[in-house]
């Protein structure tokens, strides 16, 4: 089979995905550790998530009885997980990844601190605010992240 990623002919050894080329691996393609660590995030951010909002819908109730405190704690897995997926997606961009990782811990992190014992963690309902806007933030810096999508997603 030809080393190129032009394939010519597909059959049930063709992979789906063509594997990467030297030139697209190592050092001096952009992977970096930064790129590595935020996929990594990414990743544990949205497994915890879904832990999180299975708690929520399960274990909470038990603690918990107020119906808008339930809601806010699914607000929170749902953003949480839907920015982990974002910050997989701009792993190679630190600017957009940095502030949808930092938005994500300060949007959910404190709705999930408030939900819990709201006079305890009183002081954090500023927070909740303020990583929505780094959240807002992280998408508009991906929307100018130099390079744009990766190049074997489709362009718009």
């Amino acid at each position: 089979m030809p080393t190129s990623h032009a394939i010519s002919r597909v059959d049930e050894q063709t992979p789906l995905i063509a594997p990467p080329t030297s030139q697209e691996t190592g050092p001096s393609s952009g992977a970096s550790m930064s790129s590595a660590l935020f996929w990594k995030v990414g990743a544990l951010s949205g497994a915890l998530a879904v832990g999180l909002g299975a708690f929520g819908a399960h274990g909470l109730k038990k603690r918990i009885a107020d119906p808008a405190k339930l809601a806010n704690w699914g607000t929170a897995a749902h953003y949480q997980l839907i920015h982990s997926v974002a910050i997989l997606l701009a792993h190679n961009h630190p600017v957009p990844a940095t502030l949808f990782a930092a938005g994500t811990a300060l949007f959910s992190g404190s709705i999930y601190a408030l939900t819990l014992d709201t006079e305890r963690f009183r002081f954090l309902g500023p927070v909740t605010p303020l990583g929505g806007l780094l959240l807002i933030g992280g998408w508009v810096a991906l929307a100018f992240a130099k390079g744009g999508p990766p190049p074997r997603w489709p362009r718009f």
